[in-house]
């Protein structure tokens, strides 16, 4: 039998030697596109037996002329960029890794809204204008008592969840399918979304993009929270209309905004650019050296299981697993 080939679409890595070293377990060998353009992914990938993808679109297109593909293994949570129908019906799976980033993810949440709520950024730009004053940094308040609402209780809210206890606040979540007892025992009170709205003194944002929560914070949402309330999104940047997120802002509905993801990354118009109440970070929150290494060692480990005949683990079109029409097999 001959070598098995694994296409890479894309790479932030510094190197992929975590990913080498897994796939040595079957002899497989690692091509890189030179480019994430489709024509440079297929170069590569056209006669693969698996393609590996960070942030480069595998669309339908592309699907079908990956003759020998058994599975498309995204480094990291969504899978947005990848067209999922049509991989099902090409009997090839897709695969995620939900869990690498879970811890920095919930930290950086956290220093997010910390940053936010003692105007941290703005107090610093600030001294290095040679503005030494409290006067332009008021009102601050307490963040004992306020009430932090999670939209989406997933892996990463319940690690929010606790640290944020830490602090004395009163933790609430909107969230339609994870069951009452994952909520229940973390002791975080479940509310409907309007309800997590109006009450919430801070607002973090940790659902899917799905076609039910792109755009879901806009106008009429932002004009139901506090004057006084915070926004934090580390999930998805199309979740928010920023747009309206910026009107919101100039009009007072809301006290401020701490975003680690923009709906056009990197931002070159962004409304939100240079207002003070706004800390913007360039989609960071999952990095340490440790996740790095993590995310490539288990997106690299569902190759192997499916290359070997196994069943993956965090498959998000588990019936294209098991319905897969016979793949072309290297003789």
């Amino acid at each position: 039998m001959s070598q098995l080939i694994v296409a890479v679409a894309d790479s932030v890595f510094p190197n992929l030697d975590p990913t080498r070293a897994v796939l040595s377990k079957i002899g497989g060998e690692l091509r890189l596109a030179e480019k994430p353009t489709p024509e440079d992914i297929l170069e590569v990938a056209r006669d693969a037996d698996a393609l590996l993808v960070t942030y480069a679109k595998v669309s339908a297109h592309m699907i079908r002329q990956m003759g020998r593909c058994r599975i498309i293994a995204r480094f990291g949570i969504g899978v947005d960029n990848v067209e999922i129908a049509a991989a099902t019906n090409a009997g090839i799976v897709v695969t995620r890794v939900p869990d690498y980033c879970i811890d920095e993810v919930s930290d950086h949440t956290l220093a997010l809204l910390l940053a936010l709520v003692r105007k941290i950024p703005f107090a610093h730009s600030q001294i290095h204008t040679g503005r030494w004053e409290m006067s332009s940094l008021v009102p601050i308040h307490r963040l004992r008592g306020g009430v932090l609402g999670l939209v989406g209780f997933g892996r990463i809210p319940q690690l929010v969840a606790p640290k944020a206890k830490a602090f004395g606040l009163k933790v609430v979540t909107y969230d339609p399918y994870v069951p009452n007892e994952i909520s229940t025992a973390a002791g975080v009170e479940r509310v409907d979304f309007a309800e997590l709205v109006k009450t919430s003194d801070y607002i973090s944002i940790h659902t899917p993009l799905m076609r039910e929560t792109e755009g879901l914070f806009n106008a009429d949402v932002f004009g139901q929270m506090k004057p006084t309330a915070y926004l934090i999104n580390t999930a998805r940047g199309a979740i928010v209309d920023e747009a309206a997120l910026a009107q919101a802002l100039e009009a007072g509905q809301l006290a401020g905004a701490a975003l680690d993801v923009l709906s056009q990354e990197p931002p070159t118009a962004s409304p939100l650019l240079g207002r003070s109440n706004v800390i913007l970070t360039p989609h960071m929150s999952f990095y340490s050296v440790e996740s790095l290494i993590e995310l490539q060692t288990k997106a690299a480990e569902e190759v192997v299981r499916v290359l070997a005949g196994g069943a993956p683990r965090n498959p998000v079109n588990p019936e294209a697993f098991k319905s897969r029409p016979e793949r072309d097999t290297r003789a």
